[in-house]
């Protein structure tokens, strides 16, 4: 099977690079390369690189910001877990007016760890995080296309929260919903405009249950979409690779592969991780094959 030109590439930096300047000498190299988007994950702490540097998702997406010109730039992904939607909103439509409309911003339910526990608050069970979720996002999605709003929720209020002079972006910067339960599929049907999913999470996943996932989780998609009476075609979506994972990278044939069934599934992106000076993500040897196979 032949690679779709269709399939965009995009990339994650981790906020882990130090001194900063490598984050954003590798947004550079990134950009330079020809990728669609640059993600950086919005966390407190990492629980696979806990013992090292970590910094903040916005400040470094505002020096991307103004340090690149033409890829897009986003979180991925950001939760309610320490994030309140009012000042969540103003950090937002300022990135966009930085980046001159290229903000992307990726958004999930939170699951229970670090960045859940932080705060002090108690644990949540998975219903309680998506009926969080959901008001998190409508709010959040309300204060980004107004100019002042006022609503008083069950967990989250905003009282004349001004929202001047508004997103670049109309009718507000694109939302990136994750999740692949029910709740969560429905809520990416409402308010995304993408949908992003690893599938099965892990680098020991056999490619053929890797594929198998994504192919139920976008059909139920497909669903929640027919049920808000939107084409499956409205909604981009993209497949992510874990940070360890290898298989897709083992030759230009199996990538070349790799995107043309996940074309035909109907994903439009992946993304990789970006190589890293500690041999994890994108191998370096790989670089070419996925250039040739984007046309990049």
């Amino acid at each position: 099977m032949t690679a779709s030109v269709s399939v965009a590439l995009s990339a994650i930096v981790l906020p882990d690079r130090h001194p900063p300047a490598a984050f954003l000498a590798d947004v550079a190299e990134a950009e330079q390369a020809g990728v669609r988007t640059v993600w950086t994950y919005d966390h407190l702490m990492w629980p696979q690189l806990r013992e090292g540097p970590w910094y903040g998702c916005v400040p470094l997406l505002a020096a991307a910001a103004v340090s690149t010109r033409r890829v897009r730039l986003g979180s991925q992904v950001a939760t309610p877990n320490y994030r309140h939607p009012v000042p969540f909103a103003k950090e937002l439509m300022t990135l966009d007016q930085l980046s001159g409309g290229r903000l992307e911003v990726g958004l999930g339910a939170g699951v229970e760890g670090p960045d859940a526990a932080v705060l002090g608050d108690p644990p949540r069970s998975r219903r309680e995080r998506t009926d969080r979720f959901a008001e998190w996002l409508g709010l959040l999605d309300q204060l980004l296309r107004q100019p002042i709003t006022t609503v008083r929720g069950e967990r989250f209020s905003a009282v004349e929260a001004h929202q001047l002079p508004g997103c670049v972006q109309a009718p507000r910067v694109p939302f990136t919903v994750a999740g692949t339960g029910p709740r969560a599929l429905a809520l990416a049907a409402r308010y995304g405009q993408a949908w992003v999913t690893y599938g099965p999470y892990g680098p020991q996943v056999d490619p053929d249950e890797w594929f198998a996932a994504l192919t139920e989780q976008s059909r139920r998609l497909d669903d929640a979409l027919a049920e808000r009476g939107r084409a499956p075609g409205t909604m981009r979506r993209i497949a992510q690779f874990a940070l360890d994972v290898r298989w897709p990278f083992a030759s230009a044939e199996r990538y070349t592969d790799t995107l043309g069934r996940l074309a035909g599934l109907g994903f439009s992106e992946v993304t990789v991780h970006w190589r890293r000076p500690d041999g994890r993500g994108l191998p370096a040897a790989a670089l070419p094959i996925v250039a040739a196979a984007h046309n990049l």
